[in-house]
Order: C-alpha cells, then structure tokens, then sequence
C-alpha cells in the first residue's frame, strides 16, 4: 500500500525551522493519517502534536536490553529517530526489516534509531515488556527498543501511530515526523522519507519533505 500524493505531504520551503524557534507546543495536524485495518482501537493522542522546530521533550526509558536510554545523553548521535512502534501491528511488521536496515546503515555516520512501545499491555499483552524482549532476540533488531510504560513519552510528543517517526537533529530539534518511507511493500517504495531527512540533518542540510502522514495502528491507550 502507497501513501497519497503531495497534497499529504509538507515540503520545508524557507529553510532549517530551528533558528529562533521556541520550544513551545502547537495545535495538532488537520487529522490522522490514513486509518488502520478493521479490528484495531482507532483512538488518538488529546495532546497537542510536537511540530516542526520544536525541541522534542526529554526522557529515559527502559531498553530490553537491560539498559536505559537517556535522549539527553547520546553521545556522537547526529540525527535521532523516534519511532513510535509495537510488536502486534501488521504496519509495524511491514517496516520492520527496512528500519533494522537502515539503523544499521547510518549507525556510523551518526543516525541513533530509539524504538518506543507505549502501548496499554494490559489491554495487548503482546506489547508488553518481556513480548519486546522476545521479540528482539527472534528478529534480531539492531536499533533500540524502549518501554513508555505511563504512556507520557506518547503524549508529551502527541504521538497518534505504529509507526511513527519524529526525526531529531543533534540539537534535539525536530526535523522531520511522519512515515518511515512511502509503501508498506518493500518493492512499491518510491520516497524514502526518514532516510532522505537523516541524511540531510547529518549533513547540515535543510529536510526537503518535513511532514507525512503516519500510516499504522493508533497508539493504544490506558483507558
């Protein structure tokens, strides 16, 4: 499945938004993006969504390593991607392999991926810690995989999908959110949105395309 064409897209016209930008919240985007298949809740986020120039909020998570991650504290990390994610939805699956790829890729060159499940495991015991942990040793991922127990890292960034990316510069400002790339099948990509932003981010770079809309599973909150 493809993502709509440029009229779903924000393309960056005036140049890097950080300069002068305060860190300050914005109302959320005109919608979601498109819904996910039948059988998945279709709430979203009250808060408002973090915008483009914004500096993302700050957190340490629990990683199923056994370790934490610190945002503040990423030594050598050009560009940061946070990526809203899951073990259960069929849109996480289909990215999968193609985000380990590219976390892998760009490691040296300063790309850090942090996966974070922030879904309710009460509701979806398949999200819970130990499931992440499994589901890390099955596939063998190569980027971060945190746990937003309290669900407060998804609100404080308005997140509303899995997945869903919110590309940060070394500043912690944010450069880029929406989709991974432009087609849940590997062989229908035509736009590869988040590699194309991290790379102009560790280049010094303005990010061409700054928004898209996240196609996935909504985020699944504590009721």
């Amino acid at each position: 499945m493809g993502l709509s064409g440029d009229a779903a897209i924000t393309r960056n016209p005036t140049g890097h938004p950080c300069a002068g930008h305060a860190s300050t919240w914005h109302p959320g985007r005109d919608g979601p993006g498109p819904p996910p298949p039948p059988g998945y809740d279709d709430q979203v986020s009250s808060a408002p969504a973090l915008a483009i120039g914004d500096t993302a909020p700050e957190f340490v998570l629990p990683l199923t390593d056994g370790r934490t991650v610190d945002l503040s504290d990423l030594p050598g990390a050009q560009a940061i991607a946070v990526v809203f994610w899951c073990n259960h939805c069929p849109y996480v699956n289909a990215w999968l392999g193609r985000l380990n790829d590219l976390a892998e890729e760009l490691a040296d060159r300063g790309l850090v991926v942090i996966c974070v499940n922030s879904n309710d495991a009460v509701t979806y015991p398949a999200d819970s810690f130990d499931a992440m942990v499994e589901r890390v040793r099955q596939t063998g991922t190569v980027f971060r995989y945190a746990h937003d127990e309290t669900q407060d890292v998804a609100r404080a960034y308005g997140a509303e999908r899995t997945p869903e990316v919110f590309l940060l510069d070394a500043d912690r400002c944010l450069r880029y959110r929406g989709a991974i790339d432009d087609s849940t099948e590997p062989g229908g990509v035509t736009e590869q949105w988040l590699r194309d932003a991290a790379l102009a981010v560790m280049r010094g770079q303005d990010v061409a395309v700054t928004e898209t809309p996240a196609v996935g599973c909504s985020v699944k909150w504590r009721h």
